[in-house]
């Protein structure tokens, strides 16, 4: 691999050369010891020195790789503590990823071009990462432009955890029909025939929307390998260098997991993942967890893949359901089954976690693991940790704290926001979640997405949520007494997800001895206005002391991947992430994309209106604001 010429660094023969320095850096460490630093060296993937081109000049041998980061801003690798990375890269290149598209009208567009190029039998799926907030025209597509866009092609619109669209040529390969009955817990929209229309509801629970995604064609076992390499890259692009995979539907262990195996076994990983494991079967739970307690042990693995527990669901009945669109659920006694599942793992050392969106949940999961610390299995050094908890009060934080738990948060509400608010004000919206007060009990709270289904992957996004407390339609949810500055923000995409799996000691912080793991980053994360953090990608990223990623002026120090297959992937025409330039670069061009998102919104008006679907006129402007 070639490598920059950086002048003032003069290789010389010496033992114990780095394979890799990066110097002229503003770097940020998160080790409060050494907080700053301008240069690293690397080898055998552990930092050996951080300091200045002074510290690491002695280290350069006739082999090392020196990059001139050019002033540029460096920071640890991040770390997603709640992402679905090994379902996401099993199905990436099949998606055709809205992630950061400004307008509904560009989003169609897309879809209109793949349909021609999708191959017949296969469909054109929008698997979450996007929300009608983000959108200039606030709205979702409808079954009409879908059908318009794809007349013969089966699409799948997934919209958060609430609903999914298909057209015509969908509804027939999934299916449904006027005989069709409603599944448990979903609504199959229909019109007055009794036809489906092509909107799927979850009410509330999401399960009509994934069975139904899962009746489309999936890849075969060396098509999910490049796939999932593409999508490791992808995180990549943005700083990326760890997760921790929360599971979920669909996710059979050991089927679904084969293919993450088999690359890290073959040295391919290009992301350091930590996984769980999360019973699919209802009624059976307790069964599966006690086999794979017997097949594997807590912390398997090594650097790059490891168990790191059970969960998000120990068992089905004990789930809340995170769909702001429909009530809270009440949920049927659960407890027995519940504390059998939480018995066997803390006897058997096994850490866990949780999806809780709501305090209802979590008081109930705590009053069954206060009674088993009366037997002493609480806190006994297992890992466990609530996921969401948008609505967890201060008393459960403090009883969370006194059992020896810990916090991972997500931007759900960057994507939900506004269903939230609408369902319970703004007073709840303020605490939702409580972060601030999570961090005054001295709880870890690690930071992450749950994408690829409902929150984009772009961990930027997150991290921009946090600090602002705005979702991606620039409405602002939180206040500032419920927001970070943006070094804790930063540390609970790095040093706190480490924590969560007992990593913290070689794991997210620039320091001797710890992992080879950092970004240099596009812009200066701590400097950069509010509304341009969204926008910040890596320019170069390694990994265990590889370049995994790398643009600009490092383009080709990265390792090279195959091509994307297959050819029509919606990927290797458009790639994941749409980017979008920061707002105080293109407003001109930010302005005409808007103007033709309102053009668009008023001629869908106007097609409602013919149908009688709306008014005629336009109702006048209406601001309270100005109102006496």
């Amino acid at each position: 691999m070639s490598t920059m010429p950086v002048g003032g660094l003069v290789p010389r023969a010496i033992d114990n050369a780095a394979d890799l320095v990066v110097r002229n850096a503003k770097i940020h460490t998160g080790n409060p010891v050494r907080p700053q630093a301008e240069a690293i060296a690397i080898r055998d993937g552990i930092i050996t020195v951080v300091g200045d081109d002074n510290d690491v000049a002695s280290h350069v041998g006739p082999d090392t790789k020196v990059v001139d980061a050019l002033g540029r801003r460096m920071v640890p690798g991040l770390n997603d503590a709640h992402l679905h990375v090994i379902r996401g890269g099993l199905n990436y290149v099949l998606e055709l990823r809205w992630d950061g598209v400004p307008t509904l009208r560009q989003g169609l567009a897309m879809l209109r071009e793949q349909a021609a190029r999708t191959p017949k039998g296969q469909w054109v799926r929008v698997v979450g990462g996007w929300s009608a907030e983000q959108f200039a025209e606030r709205r979702l597509p409808t079954v009409a432009e879908l059908n318009a866009a794809a007349p013969d092609t089966p699409v799948f619109v997934l919209n958060l955890y609430q609903s999914a669209i298909l057209n015509r040529a969908a509804l027939k390969a999934a299916g449904f029909d006027k005989d069709t009955p409603d599944p448990r817990g979903g609504q199959i929209m229909r019109g007055r025939d009794g036809e489906p229309t092509g909107m799927l509801l979850a009410a509330p629970g999401a399960l009509i929307l994934y069975s139904t995604l899962a009746k489309a064609p999936v890849l075969d076992e060396e098509h999910r390998k490049s796939s999932t390499r593409h999508f490791l890259r992808e995180l990549n692009r943005f700083g990326l260098t760890s997760a921790i995979d929360a599971a979920g539907g669909f996710q059979s262990f050991p089927e679904n997991y084969s293919t993450i195996v088999e690359l890290a076994e073959a040295g391919e990983l290009s992301l350091r993942i930590a996984y769980h494991l999360f019973p699919q079967t209802a009624g059976q739970e307790v069964a599966d967890l006690a086999r794979w307690i017997e097949m594997a042990s807590f912390d398997d693995g090594d650097e790059w893949l490891r168990l790191n527990g059970a969960g998000e669901n120990l068992t089905w009945a004990a789930a809340d359901f995170e769909n702001f669109a429909q009530p809270r659920p009440e949920h049927p006694p659960y407890e027995a089954e519940f504390e059998k599942a939480v018995r066997l793992l803390m006897e058997n050392g096994w850490g866990f976690r949780l999806h809780a969106t709501y305090d209802e949940t979590i008081r109930r999961d705590l009053a069954i693991f206060e009674k088993l610390a009366a037997e002493g299995l609480f806190p006994a050094g297992n890992r466990w940790l609530f996921d969401h908890a948008e609505t967890a009060s201060p008393d459960s934080l403090d009883r969370v704290a006194a059992l020896g738990g810990a916090m991972s948060v997500q931007n759900r509400l960057s994507f939900q926001g506004e269903a939230f608010l609408r369902r319970y004000g703004p007073g709840a919206a303020a605490d939702a979640p409580p972060i601030a007060a999570m961090l005054e009990r001295g709880l870890t709270v690690a930071g992450g997405t749950d994408a690829t289904r409902v929150s984009t992957y772009n961990p930027w996004v997150a991290l921009h949520w946090l600090v602002s407390g705005r979702n991606v339609g620039d409405l602002v949810l939180r206040p500032r007494s419920n927001r970070v500055d943006r070094q804790t923000a930063l540390r609970m995409f790095t040093r706190a997800g480490a924590e969560l799996t007992g990593e913290e000691k070689v794991k997210g912080i620039l320091s001797p001895g710890f992992y080879a793991d950092l970004a240099i980053l596009s812009d200066d994360y701590f400097t950069v206005p509010e509304p341009e953090i969204p926008h910040i990608e890596s320019l170069l990223t390694v990994t265990g002391g590889r370049i995994v990623y790398a643009v600009g002026e490092y383009e080709g120090l990265d390792e090279e991947l195959p091509a994307i297959t297959p050819e029509w992937s919606p990927v290797a025409h458009f790639g994941g992430y749409q980017a979008t330039p920061g707002t105080g670069l293109s407003g001109a061009r930010q302005a005409h994309a808007l103007g033709e998102a309102v053009a668009e919104s008023e001629q869908h008006r106007q097609w409602r209106a013919r149908r009688g679907l709306a008014p005629e006129t336009v109702s006048s402007f209406f601001d309270p604001c100005f109102s006496l």
